[in-house]
């Protein structure tokens, strides 16, 4: 038995978890009428996520975590401890550190100042003005740089919708409208630009052809130094804002 394995442990309550090294990590229950088989994957925001066929029985469910607890246990760590928005947290703003500060005396508002994010009024009111100062803070940014980009290359969107997926960060439909994680906000700047400036790319190229990345090139020189900063800090980033 491998001492990651020594450390996880399965409980089968409803809804079922594990424990792994104090931390509790869902488990979360999919059924599934197209799935032929019981599957397991790892969602960094969600835990580890257990798929099942329609006639699957949760008991059957359980046998086969337990029979892939060795494959559960070395990529457990690919779920961040999650960092709810609370007074005192670090948040990375544009890839800067900010910490939250709750300001009480103050009424109705939040601001970034001086390596702080101010919140103020009632302390219950905090995660919920935050959730909705960093989508706006999100959005405004992205905004910009799509709007510089797409007149770079002549292109129109129809719209920007902000959205929390954890699978891709952007996306641009056949319609022309773009979508982005809010999560852009964390990262430094230019790895945020480059993500719009790929999205935008596609107004032109709705593949990944070779003209496709030399537009992508063009719009933004600096792709695979963003690049491998998602690879390293992408998954990093769900743990953010999750209760």
């Amino acid at each position: 038995m491998s001492a990651d394995r020594r450390n996880l442990e399965l409980v089968t309550d409803t809804p079922p978890y594990l424990v792994c090294e104090g931390r509790n990590i869902p488990i979360e229950v999919k059924r599934s009428p197209r799935a032929v088989r019981i599957k397991l994957r790892i969602d960094p925001r969600r835990g580890v996520v257990l798929l099942l066929p329609k006639r699957a029985s949760l008991k059957a469910g359980m046998i086969f975590l337990r029979q892939e607890i060795d494959w559960i246990a070395s990529n457990i760590k690919r779920i961040p401890e999650t960092v709810p928005f609370r007074d005192g947290v670090m948040l990375p703003l544009l890839g800067r550190p900010h910490r939250i500060t709750h300001v009480p005396e103050q009424r109705g508002f939040v601001w970034a100042e001086d390596g702080h994010i101010y919140v103020a009024g009632a302390a219950e009111h905090l995660p919920r003005r935050m959730k909705d100062w960093t989508r706006k803070l999100a959005k405004t940014e992205i905004s910009v740089w799509a709007a510089d980009y797409a007149g770079k290359i002549d292109a129109r969107y129809s719209g920007i919708t902000l959205r929390d997926q954890v699978t891709r960060w952007g996306s641009c439909s056949s319609t022309g409208r773009l979508n982005f994680s809010w999560r852009l906000l964390l990262m430094p700047e230019e790895v945020m630009r480059y993500i719009v400036a790929h999205e935008v790319a596609h107004l032109r190229h709705m593949n990944h052809s070779a003209a496709f990345w030399a537009l992508v090139d063009e719009l933004h020189p600096r792709v695979e130094h963003a690049k491998k900063w998602l690879k390293s800090n992408g998954a990093d980033l769900h743990k953010y804002g999750v209760e």
